[in-house]
């Protein structure tokens, strides 16, 4: 059967519009998030934070109201001090694991690489194992050529090089010239 050429269902112009329509979903949906979470935000703040009352207050009122933030201050640092203080030390026993997990699996340092010469009958033997007895001679399927047939059929021709010249002058000389070329050995 021949294959028929399927049509794409949905055309550029339509996937085009899809895509915008995504987008501008997906957009709309970030922005929702975001004003949720500055909203979850707010409200925590105002939760965890009342909102000061200094009008009114005389100054040791003041000062002791300073003393307290100041206090609050400090037990915030000292949770913020020992929370980095875990952090780090789990970032270094993180570290240690991974020298350890890389000492279990052993040092294994890669050798450096030397050119090896190996026959094309002792890779196969290597890979297909010593039971399959595989010859792979590639030089016996070359033709062995040599070169004093080569040189023999080219006799060298040491004439009057004016002769030649006059020869070849024109259309004639032309006709010789193609006619040589096609066959070398006829002369």
């Amino acid at each position: 059967m021949p294959e028929v050429e399927r049509k794409p269902k949905i055309t550029a112009s339509r996937k085009l519009l899809l895509k915008s329509l995504m987008l501008a979903k997906a957009k709309e949906c970030w922005e929702q998030e975001h004003e949720a979470r500055e909203a979850e935000k707010s409200r925590y703040l105002a939760e965890r934070i009342p909102a000061l009352q200094t009008r009114g207050l005389s100054l040791s009122a003041l000062q002791d109201l300073c003393r307290d933030l100041h206090a609050k201050v400090e037990v915030v640092d000292e949770e913020r001090y020992d929370i980095e203080a875990k952090c780090l030390h789990n970032t270094r026993e993180i570290k240690d694991l991974k020298l350890k997990v890389l000492d279990l699996r052993g040092k294994f340092k890669r050798p450096p690489l030397r050119r090896v010469r190996v026959s094309a009958d002792a890779m196969l033997r290597a890979l297909l194992g010593s039971k399959h007895k595989v010859s792979m001679d590639l030089r016996a399927n070359l033709k062995s050529v040599k070169k004093e047939d080569t040189e023999k059929e080219r006799p060298v021709e040491v004439g009057d090089w004016r002769k030649n010249v006059e020869a070849m002058s024109g259309m004639e000389g032309r006709k010789k010239m193609f006619d040589a070329a096609k066959s070398p050995t006829s002369q």
